[in-house]
């Protein structure tokens, strides 16, 4: 059974917001696909993280990640492939770019 989410259940005050990420670019560290992402308060790093949750079920693919106030850090590898970097992870970090673009 498939699953279909919609990215479009936050309020437009969350969606406008200017924001800034620390790195502008995905990095290829320890076999992991990182980045860094900062908000203008936790609401808004909370509902980002919302979102990618539900991406990040249809795509079969859960990051690791931390939270702490307005910032979110994310690592994706794909275990089953012995923890490294494959397709899925860029897949993934490609849909989770368009999110941010949401929140700048």
């Amino acid at each position: 059974m498939e699953r279909k989410f919609s990215l479009h259940f936050l309020p437009d005050i969350f969606v406008k917001q200017t924001q800034n990420s620390i790195n502008m670019a995905w990095q290829e560290i320890d076999n992991q696909l990182k980045m860094k992402f900062l908000f203008k308060d936790f609401v808004h790093a909370f509902g980002f993280m919302t979102q990618v949750a539900l991406v990040a079920e249809k795509h079969d693919h859960h990051p690791w990640w931390a939270n702490v106030y307005n910032q979110v850090e994310i690592a994706l590898t794909t275990h089953d492939a012995g923890n490294i970097v494959t397709e899925k992870d860029r897949k993934l970090a490609q849909a989770i770019d368009e999110i941010y673009k949401l929140y700048q």
